[in-house]
């Protein structure tokens, strides 16, 4: 869309998904999932935008597909379905896990879902979360800009990257003292290293979900204590990438990549060809790590809250 500014001398363009039209105003979303406002009276000229052509490199996958191999890789420890729709609760331990993934239809019109999903939630003391993307094909653009309507608030935006495995397992071996452990379960010094405190069994569960689940550590100067780990989960041809931290004091030095490296050879060998992580848009560190490593953005997540119930006078 190509707007006219107030002053008339200058033209701007707005790129993303026409959600809505309604009493003179366009709502436009954004691949990032913001909402623009165009005054009908200001528009000038609107056209289709095509899709973007494939990526000529890393994996070819839909939205769908990532989302639900994502689901699989953070589970919750009680779900429910409404229509096409999967209520997920974990005693609060992460919105992931405790976020509603709407993908498809829930059965019942729109806000009858909703006031469902509020009421489930409350009964388990949590607020009410939904989990929508945007930015690519199957995407929930349209879904966003009814929460937004109806006064759902977006808290948190991420994205989901995706690349080939083989370049990251490919990757020198680490030089003298960085031997990487892994194991099937997430052991103290692990856990200490994990930035989420106060772990709860609830938190394990989750951490211990997925179909092949690895907990990678590299030995810090003090026993127990790990200069950075890093998780994979291993789910057919998908390995998905997550808590790879490290030691503040070490950082920059190459252990997040040999993390990764171990990882990689482990899900290579379980079958695995193609990697999945999510990062948040503000890390810049981690978002520059990963562009080295080949991965690209596939698309866009955010979680909604949903608005606070009306108190009775």
């Amino acid at each position: 869309m190509r707007e006219e500014d107030p002053e008339g001398e200058k033209f701007t363009d707005t790129v993303g998904v026409l959600t809505s039209w309604d009493d003179g105003v366009l709502l436009i979303t954004r691949r990032s999932g913001e909402s623009v406002r165009i005054s009908e009276a200001t528009l000038v000229a609107g056209k289709v935008v095509p899709s973007a052509p494939a990526r000529r490199r890393g994996p070819a996958a839909s939205y769908e597909e990532l989302a639900r191999v994502a689901a699989r890789a953070w589970q919750p420890v009680e779900r429910e379905r409404l229509g096409a729709w999967e209520l997920r609760a974990a005693s609060g331990f992460t919105r992931r896990a405790n976020s509603v993934l709407p993908l498809g239809d829930p059965g019942v019109p729109l806000d009858e879902a909703l006031s469902r999903v509020q009421e489930w939630y409350a009964a388990r003391g949590l607020p009410a979360y939904t989990q929508t993307a945007t930015g690519a094909e199957g995407t929930q653009e349209a879904l966003c800009a009814e929460l937004e309507v109806r006064g759902w608030v977006r808290e948190v935006s991420a994205e989901l990257w995706t690349g080939a495995l083989a370049p990251v397992a490919d990757l020198p071996d680490p030089g003298p003292g960085r031997t990487v452990t892994l194991s099937r379960e997430a052991d103290e010094g692990w856990l200490g290293r994990y930035q989420r405190k106060g772990v709860s069994e609830v938190a394990l569960k989750v951490l211990g979900s997925g179909p092949s689940v690895w907990f990678a550590t590299v030995p810090g100067s003090e026993p127990g204590v790990p200069a950075a780990i890093g998780r994979c989960v291993v789910d057919g041809r998908w390995a998905g990438f997550a808590a790879v931290e490290v030691d503040p004091a070490l950082r920059r030095q190459g252990l997040a990549t040999t993390v990764m490296t171990a990882l990689a050879r482990q899900a290579l060998t379980e079958g695995a060809s193609a990697a999945w992580l999510q990062v948040e848009s503000d890390n810049t560190g981690a978002r520059s790590l990963y562009t080295r490593l080949s991965f690209t953005p596939h698309h866009a997540y955010h979680h909604y809250r949903a608005p606070a119930p009306e108190r009775a006078p």
